[in-house]
């Protein structure tokens, strides 16, 4: 199943009735806009009780191009990683 970000307000919506579907789509945008910028800045992002996310950063290294088995140097770059925390692991495992 994938979920989107209308899934997510949807949800947000129907969990407190005091909020607008307006407000439920301000809340996810305005969540989901911090945390991009939180890992734009290179800083890690913990979420307790769901888990980490870790921008790290890799070195340039050997590659092959698929088409032609020519050799080449992919550049260093940036990618987040997601590290579940316990007790959503141990959640996940209970299924």
């Amino acid at each position: 199943m994938t979920l989107t970000k209308a899934d997510l307000a949807e949800a947000v919506y129907k969990e407190h009735e005091t909020i607008t579907k307006r407000d439920a789509v301000r809340a996810v945008e305005s969540f989901l806009r911090l945390s991009k910028n939180i890992l734009i800045a290179g800083d890690d992002l913990l979420i307790s009780g769901f888990g980490k996310f870790n921008v790290k950063n890799k070195k340039p290294r050997k590659g092959r191009n698929p088409q032609t088995g020519e050799d080449l140097i992919l550049d260093a770059r940036q990618v987040v990683t997601f590290h579940p925390s316990g007790l959503l692991r141990a959640k996940v495992n209970e299924s």
